[in-house]
C-alpha cells in the first residue's frame, strides 16, 4: 500500500513539476518578446508618447513594468499550486 501512496505522490510532486516548468517557459517566452521584440521595430514607428520617441518610452518605462507584472503573476500562480499541492489548507 506504501508503494501506491509513493507512486500517488510522486506523480502528484511529477505534475506539480510539470506546471512549474510550463508557467517559467511562457513567462520567459513574455519576457524575450518583452526584451527584443519592439526595440526592433521601434525605429520604425515614428510615434510619440508622453513627448518622447516610442522606443526610448518602450525601454525607459513599458519594459520594467512588465518584469514586474511577470514576477507578480508568478508568484500569485505559484501560491495557488502551492496551495492545491497542499489541498486547499493555509498552512
Amino acid at each position: 500500500m506504501e508503494r501506491d501512496e509513493d507512486r500517488g505522490q510522486d506523480a502528484a510532486q511529477a505534475s506539480y513539476w510539470r506546471a512549474n516548468t510550463r508557467l517559467i517557459a511562457w513567462l520567459m517566452l513574455v519576457w524575450v518578446a518583452v526584451t527584443f521584440v519592439p526595440p526592433l521595430f521601434a525605429r520604425d514607428i515614428s510615434l510619440t508618447v508622453f513627448g518622447a520617441p516610442f522606443s526610448l518610452w518602450v525601454a525607459a518605462q513599458g519594459a520594467p513594468i512588465v518584469y514586474v507584472l511577470i514576477a507578480w503573476y508568478y508568484e500569485r500562480r505559484m501560491d495557488r499550486l502551492d496551495r492545491e499541492r497542499r489541498g486547499g489548507t493555509d498552512a
